[in-house]
């Protein structure tokens, strides 16, 4: 034991004891997703500082956004009606635990599906507009999915709309099978109804677009444009170099590439698309 004086104060140490006073302290608290990592630059941004766009301040890469946010940034305030709601697939499969993941899916959504479908005003101009969400199940093609944008297009016509429909897809969905392939089909006839009624319609491809939607609906509207750096294609790039068995750019399925290819008209940045969309609505004619 050691013994220290100062005055006629002493302090008695114990030499195994650490003098080290172990103080616990809770950590602090930090605000969920206070911070987000860009997916092209790998940044890290405060999330205020991407804005109601979520646009990378480095690099302008378009975060993923949903289709909640793509309507406040996109269609006049107050003028959206929501269409074609409460459709639920019969699951045709009866693939295993498929329910549940559509619950819960629609409840972290909001959505009832993967695309949320309705009429609005862009800028002042009336179109039938379609969302498609990446956070409900990648914005998988199901069968509600084809029912309701076909729908979509049944009304445009009958109403003499045009159509814009905002792409973001996983392709097919697998638990549905067949089922789900079929509607690159049924929803391509539509579009063909709608193109032979002279109508306007316009696709603007987001991240990701992929799969069994870029091979359908989303290729084939009247004008294509496309987002910056948004990743378009149908099969997976792994999947291409294997059956190609070549090394692929860097930029591959990226939209730049797809745009010196000439598989997309323009890109668009997203502050500026609702006044492309409404100038290009305008200039094909509008609703009639």
């Amino acid at each position: 034991m050691a013994l220290f004086g100062k005055k006629d104060k002493y302090i008695r140490i114990n030499p195994n004891r650490s003098l080290k006073k172990t103080v616990e302290r809770e950590a602090p608290e930090v605000p969920d997703e206070l911070f987000a990592k860009c997916p092209s630059c790998k940044h890290m941004i405060y999330q205020k500082d991407l804005g109601i766009a979520k646009i990378c301040p480095a690099c302008s890469y378009n975060f993923r956004i949903s289709a909640q946010e793509r309507l406040a940034i996109t269609v006049d305030e107050g003028t959206f009606d929501e269409l074609f709601t409460g459709l639920e697939t019969k699951d045709p499969l009866k693939f295993p635990q498929y329910a549940e993941k559509l619950a819960l899916a629609r409840e972290k959504t909001g959505l009832d599906e993967a695309v949320l479908t309705g009429k609005a005003l862009i800028r002042g101009q009336k179109v039938a507009l379609a969302i498609m969400d990446s956070n409900f199940i990648m914005a998988s093609m199901g069968t509600v999915v084809g029912e309701k944008l076909t729908r979509l297009f049944e009304l445009a016509i009958a109403e003499k709309l045009p159509v814009v429909i905002f792409t973001a897809s996983g392709g097919a969905r697998m638990q549905e099978g067949i089922m789900s392939l079929m509607q690159m089909a049924k929803i391509s006839a539509a579009v063909k109804r709608h193109s032979n009624a002279g109508l306007f319609y316009l696709t603007v491809l987001t991240d990701p677009t992929t799969g069994g939607v870029t091979a359908s609906f989303a290729m084939e509207g009247d004008i294509i444009l496309a987002e910056p750096q948004a990743l378009i294609g149908f099969a997976g790039r792994r999947v291409i170099e294997t059956t190609v068995r070549e090394d692929l750019p860097e930029d591959f399925q990226r939209a730049e590439f797809l745009l010196d290819h000439g598989f997309v008209d323009a890109i668009v940045k997203r502050t500026e698309l609702a006044d492309v969309i409404a100038d290009l609505v305008k200039f094909h004619g509008g609703a009639r």
